[in-house]
Order: structure tokens, then C-alpha cells, then sequence
């Protein structure tokens, strides 16, 4: 049974053109060096990814994402249970890392009953767009990095409609990046 208290949630960094991923999921990007002098001061209320995990009971990860994840070598979600939507074999890299496989709401609806009263954290640009288009994401917290990638894997590339969003914050995250969060909003 789902837990009704759970949000999904989306937390995650992107180029200012939009990019999650550079050309072959290339994510060196996301680990250089962006502060400057007159850069903005860093907000006390920015949310960083430890205290953004500590709010989250499961994590729903796409295939694609898993794999980038694992071959990054460092594991990084500690014993969060991580579901991986795929419907390959999968060799888990930690023992809280588990196969499953249907369509959104049902991943969604495992990810919630496996996250308990906490929120669950949605990961991988093709399962967030299904999620969207399914109306079961509530927040989506983007840091913006101030770099220009041209091309790569975009997040929303692939909606099938509109999304209307209500910006909730925004705060300079420090070391040059921005974060935005919005509520995503469904229709009446």
C-alpha cells in the first residue's frame, strides 16, 4: 500500500540550455569548478543533496541512469532502497538496489510503498517525462549550472503536453550555481 503522505520528487542539476547529460551521458560538466568573484552568496536555505536525501524513503531510477550511475564507481545513496525500472537482467551493485519493471504508476506506486512516510525520489530523464505526462511528480528542484552544453540529453525533450509549474523558490546554491524548485501543478 502506498503511503499518501510520499511526494515524488525530482531533484536534479541541468546545463541553462537544458542539458542533463552531455554527448554519450558525459557528466564531467557537473563536477568542475563554477564559482567566480561576484559570484552570489550561497542562501542558507539551499536544499543540498544530503538533506534532500534524508527526505526521501526511495529512489526510482531508469536503466540508463543506474548504468551511468554504477559506472561512476562511487555509490552514493547509502541504504535508500533503489528501485531500477529495466527489463534487462540486472547485477545490483549494492543490496538495496532492486529490478523492477512496468508502467509508470506502477514503478510509482512500488517506489511509494518502499519509501513509507518519506518522499520518493524520482531519477532518469525518460521516467521522469512518463511521470509528468502521468500527473504523479509534485516537485521538480533544478540547479542550474552555468555552462552551455549545445547538446547531449535534454530532461524534457518528449513531453507529450504542457506542465504548468509554480516556482516555490529560488536561491543561489553557491560555487556559481542556481537552484530553482517548482510544484507542478494539475488541473482542477
Amino acid at each position: 500500500m502506498s503511503s499518501t503522505t510520499s511526494r515524488v520528487r525530482v531533484y536534479m542539476a541541468c546545463s541553462l540550455d537544458g542539458f542533463i547529460a552531455g554527448p554519450d551521458n558525459d557528466l564531467s560538466w557537473l563536477h568542475a569548478d563554477y564559482s567566480a568573484s561576484g559570484d552570489l552568496e550561497p542562501a542558507p536555505d539551499a536544499l543540498h543533496f544530503e538533506e534532500f536525501m534524508s527526505q526521501v524513503g526511495a529512489l526510482l531510477m531508469g536503466r540508463t541512469t543506474y548504468d551511468v550511475v554504477e559506472g561512476l564507481g562511487q555509490w552514493i545513496y547509502g541504504e535508500t532502497p533503489v528501485l531500477v525500472a529495466t527489463t534487462r537482467a540486472l547485477e545490483p551493485i549494492a543490496p538495496t538496489v532492486q529490478a523492477r519493471s512496468g508502467d509508470i504508476r506502477a514503478l510509482i506506486d512500488a517506489a511509494k510503498s518502499a519509501a513509507g512516510e518519506k518522499d520518493v525520489y524520482l531519477d532518469g530523464g525518460d521516467l521522469i517525462r512518463q511521470a509528468l505526462d502521468a500527473g504523479l511528480v509534485d516537485e521538480i528542484t533544478a540547479t542550474l549550472v552555468p555552462i552551455l552544453l549545445g547538446e547531449g540529453t535534454r530532461l524534457f525533450d518528449g513531453l507529450v503536453q504542457r506542465h504548468r509549474l509554480q516556482f516555490v523558490s529560488s536561491v543561489a546554491y553557491g560555487g556559481g550555481l542556481l537552484q530553482v524548485t517548482a510544484k507542478v501543478l494539475r488541473d482542477a
